[in-house]
Parts: C-alpha cells; structure tokens; sequence
C-alpha cells in the first residue's frame, strides 16, 4: 500500500473488504469489559482486539484522540495505529482531530498527525477559512475531511445558518470544500448520518468528494438511508459506527460481539448498496 494516497487506499479497501464501514476507535475505560473496566492502561490492548477482530471488514478506522489524550494515551495511540499497520495494512487511518488554527500551529497539528501518528486522513474545522487548511496541503498523499454538516442536534446553530446568498452555510463548505479549495484532490466532508436530506444534497453538490458520515449506531442513524443519499459509483462514502460496536458486550468476549455487531453492519450497507446499483439515482 506504500506510495498509494488516501483515495487510492479507500478504493483498494473498499474492494478488498467488500465495505463502506468504518469502525471507530473511542476508548472509554468506564465501559471496558469485566476486569479492564475502569482501566485506562488497557486502551491499546482493548482496542487492537477491536481491530483484530474487525480487520477483514472495515473500509477505515477512526481513532478520536481526546479519548487518548484525557487519559494520558497519547503513547497507546501510536502503538495502536502501529498495530494496524502490521495486521491490516490495507485499511486507511483516520484521525479524528477535528484541528482549526492557522500558519504554524496548524502545521504542527499536521505534522502530529501525519509524522507523528502516520494517519492517512485528518478531520478539521474550516472555520478559519482556507488558511487553516493549507498547512496539510503539504502532505500530498494526505486525506483532509473537513467539518460541513455534523450529527449533533446543535449543529444547525452555526452550519444551518442562511447566508446572504439564501445558501446555509453547511452547503457553501461543501461548495468551497469540491472547488477552489480542492486544488490537490485531497479534500472530504463530514455530513452526519442524522440529517439524510443534508447528506443528499452534499452529495448534489461534492459529486466525487468522500464523504465521512458518523451518526449510525448509537446515534440513530439509518445505514440504508445513508447509502441511498450519499453512495455513487465512484463516490467514496465511509459509514462510521463507533459505539455500537466497540461496547457490543459488557462482560465475555467483547471482540466477537464487536465482530458480529460490525458484520451486520457492513452487511446492511452492502445490501443498501446493491439496492442502489439496481435503482437509477432520479428514482432515490
């Protein structure tokens, strides 16, 4: 997988795995099983178990680095995106960072991302405008996926704000996000799985941009109704569970039910997808 970029690796995994699921990887030692509850020291050993367990059916893994970095596991993080490197080199990492400053204190949230974490994709804000999204421009071979319209309830707030132009906001960072600042190619957007008309038009207006949509799971999100507005030949779309997977289990062997919950999740994609490969887009 060397010398591939982002989305060269998405495509490579989607093929390989048969998946558009992400597994999110958002430790909380309060919800570890049996003797590990509690334990913060357990972070890497729980989630490489994840990892292992799931490795043959994710299309990413999404690491969110505060659940590291509140706990002191900054050190576990590195090891843990090690470990995927050596048991499932074929699945991009995605660091969920959701990073927003500018000139060189953005780069070196690039740099501790790309260098020190060796992620493959970054989540940010582009709330400071262009300048805050340069600095990662730099590693060429790099995912950038910036904030457009998110899952939470309050995010209308700001991103569902109508401009003077009558556009909202949210659609004129997808606009931003598939021209002007998409000069290298390496651009994505967040769209939440709890807004399907949003993530629809999106996609309207980001045709071929990835598209990382959180929200199903413990969230609410529907899977099928994902695919429908967002998936497109050629379009990446990358469906992330987090919750719903990890914390499967309270007690016994939380890696096979990770494992099973997951399965069902890829498989409800796969059959929302055939649907879609079988229906023309004006008829979704």
């Amino acid at each position: 997988m060397t010398g591939m970029d982002f989305r060269a690796r998405l495509a490579a995994a989607e093929e390989r795995n048969r998946s558009l699921l992400c597994v999110g990887l958002d430790p909380e030692p309060a919800r570890f099983p049996g003797a590990w509850r509690g334990d913060a020291g357990r972070i890497g050993e729980f989630l490489s178990a994840i990892v292992d367990a799931t490795a043959d059916l994710a299309l990413a893994f999404k690491p969110q680095i505060a659940h590291f970095a509140a706990c002191r596991a900054e050190d576990q993080l590195e090891r843990l995106i090690a470990h995927i490197r050596r048991v499932a080199p074929h699945v991009p990492v995605i660091l969920d960072a959701k990073r927003g400053d500018i000139g060189s204190t953005a780069e070196l949230y690039a740099r501790e991302a790309f260098d020190r974490y060796g992620a493959d994709a970054v989540t940010l804000s582009p709330y400071l405008g262009f300048d805050s999204i340069e600095p990662y421009l730099r590693w060429p071979d790099k995912g950038l996926i910036l904030l457009c319209r998110t899952s939470n309830p309050g995010s209308g707030d700001l991103q569902g704000q109508v401009l003077d132009s009558g556009m909202p906001l949210y659609e004129h960072v997808a606009r931003l996000a598939a021209g002007p600042w998409n000069r290298t190619g390496q651009i994505g957007l967040v769209v939440g799985a709890t807004w399907p008309a949003e993530l629809s038009r999106v996609r309207e207006i980001a045709p071929t941009l990835p598209l990382l949509v959180p929200g199903v799971g413990a969230q609410g999100g529907d899977a099928a109704a994902v695919v429908r507005a967002a998936w497109r030949p050629g379009a990446p779309v990358i469906v992330n569970s987090s919750r719903a997977i990890l914390y499967a289990a309270s007690e016994g062997d939380f890696a096979a039910a990770a494992r099973r919950v997951a399965e069902a999740t890829r498989r409800a994609l796969a059959e929302a997808q055939a649907a879609c490969s079988a229906t023309p887009a004006a008829a979704r």
